[in-house]
């Protein structure tokens, strides 16, 4: 019963019981192995998949005994230990060598096709998962046909065919939240969809997903296997939507529970993620540590911490670590945001000439996908590298068009780093109202954020606008304008001044007409904003 209702930890605990009053049979022993997986007891349930194969084979049923070494094989595989998978699906193969049609042979196609995948070899991939699910199909296995969209949207994904493949994935997890695929496989697929969805940067279906795999997790409370890539893909969208708070404690969540009770290949993304919010927070220091145990899990880096370089100052080591990521990166969706973050860098070493080979690639990327958010990058790049070109007008166009993308996905920082760029584009033009509107605005949303190193960043230049306008003013309009401010009326003024009210209304004038200013209510903002006051 407790298996049945998806109690893995009162299943596991009543058929140990059992099995150590007599030994279960192979079945048991298979539901015992299942339960054991589930509660993250990874070695007792190899050992008792293993334990399930021999008792299977005991019995002369080989084809069972073949399932249960192609899921040693297969989990092996999936953990990176390729020795002891090769031997266990090389066994599974010879039990199931006969002409004799089984089910059996369509799950060995699956290991076969994420070779392939993994490999590049995309065609053979595409083959093996649609022969799987073909197999599937004839047997009525649901899993075997899950599993056989999956990876056929995975691969089509891969090849450019986006609608295509998530058409595919979207049909795989209709069946996993219809329940009609075994546990162990249906945090499988919901995993697989996530990093599809991450792949492609499709937020809105991520975030579909990642709430049914929340439901589905919390459903079973002491399932261990998928909580952490749940979490993971939580705190990432929790960042991209400004809660970065939140982020934060999700983001440590994943680090604990993919931790234990041995560390997973997930625990890379997962101190990633805490890397990046760190670093946006400002805190440097513990989004170093996060990103060195990030690359302790983590095959392929993303360019936080060539970033994090850049923040602290250095700019030159960020643009030869972001030289290396961009060499090691070459699938279309990460290096999208390799490519932004070398914009970035390569602008702040003044290279110009690589910033616009890199967003003209990453502009590429974007056509080719047609996805906002990728759209969002280019743009945004597209109209940094105008800018370092002197062309400011044509870099408010692409920075417009970024900016919209950000707010339609709801993406508060994207959106202020933007504004921040159409600020230093209109000082470029000479328009230094509206520069003061776009850095304000930015300032206003790196503050409410908590993005302490952009938040920096606008003050430096806010000061910097204020000393350079300010300094058109004399001494006694600086006065002058510091009373306006504290909303006093022009005869308060001359009497505190000691002067008369037509000088103090002189003296109004000359600043409003040397700030551009029309209303005691504009210079009164202006002191605020500069910190006049």
């Amino acid at each position: 019963m407790s298996f049945q209702s998806h109690a893995w930890t009162n299943a596991f605990s009543q058929l140990s019981a059992a099995d150590r009053e007599a030994p279960l049979g192979p079945e048991d022993l298979l539901q015992l192995a299942q339960a054991a997986l589930l509660i993250g007891k990874d070695a007792e349930g190899a050992d008792l998949l293993a334990r399930a194969h021999q008792a299977f084979l005991s019995c002369g049923d080989a084809e069972p005994a073949a399932r249960c070494a192609f899921w040693l094989g297969f989990t092996a595989l999936l953990n990176g230990e390729t020795a002891k998978a090769g031997g266990w699906l090389s066994r599974a193969s010879r039990l199931v060598e006969s002409d004799r049609d089984c089910v059996e042979k369509g799950y060995l196609l699956l290991p076969e096709g994420y070779r392939a995948f993994h490999s590049g070899d995309v065609r053979t991939a595409h083959s093996m998962f649609a022969e799987a699910a073909g197999v599937g199909e004839r047997f009525r296995d649901r899993d075997l046909v899950t599993l056989g969209l999956q990876g056929q949207g995975r691969v089509l994904i891969r090849t450019g065919e986006v609608a295509r493949g998530v058409a595919l994935l979207d049909e795989a997890m209709v069946a996993v939240t219809a329940g009609e695929i075994s546990p162990l496989n249906a945090g499988g697929v919901y995993c697989s969809v996530l990093e599809a969805c991450g792949e492609i940067f499709d937020l809105k279906r991520a975030q579909e997903w990642t709430l049914e795999l929340e439901k589905w997790c919390a459903s079973q409370p002491d399932l261990v296997p998928y909580r952490g890539q749940c979490l993971v893909r939580r705190a990432e969208l929790l960042l991209l939507h400004g809660a970065w708070a939140d982020a934060l404690d999700w983001a440590r969540q994943a680090c604990d529970w993919l931790s234990r009770p041995a560390p997973k290949p997930a625990l890379g993304a997962a101190f990633y993620q805490l890397g990046e919010v760190q670093r946006l927070r400002g805190s440097f220091p513990e989004s170093e540590e996060a990103y060195l145990q990030a690359s302790q899990w983590q095959r392929s880096p993303g360019p936080g911490p060539a970033l994090l370089h850049l923040a602290q100052g250095q700019a030159n080591r960020a643009k030869a670590s972001i030289d290396r990521i961009k060499e090691e990166v070459q699938e279309p969706g990460p290096r999208a945001k390799v490519l932004d973050a070398y914009v970035e860098i390569a602008l702040a070493v003044n290279d110009a000439a690589t910033a616009r080979t890199a967003a003209d690639e990453l502009k590429e990327i974007a056509a080719r996908q047609n996805i906002p958010f990728l759209r969002a990058l280019a743009s945004r790049a597209v109209g940094a590298v105008l800018v370092a070109e002197q062309d400011p007008r044509g870099a408010l166009t692409e920075f417009r068009e970024s900016w919209n993308f950000w707010c339609e996905l709801q993406a508060p920082y994207e959106a202020s780093k933007v504004r921040l760029s159409m600020a230093l584009a209109y000082r470029a033009l000479g328009d230094d109202e509206n520069a003061l509107l776009e850095l304000n605005a930015a300032h206003q949303a790196f503050e409410a954020l908590g993005a302490a190193a952009d938040l920096s960043r606008v003050d430096a230049l806010l000061r910097k606008d204020a000393h350079k306008r300010s300094g058109l003013l004399s001494e006694r309009e600086v006065q002058v304008l510091k009373l306006v401010a504290s909303g006093l009326s022009n005869r308060a003024i001359a009497g505190k001044l000691r002067i008369s009210e037509k000088t103090v209304a002189r003296h109004v004038s000359n600043i409003f007409t040397k700030l551009d200013l029309s209303s005691r209510t504009a210079a009164t903002a202006y002191a605020y904003n500069h910190n006049l006051v």
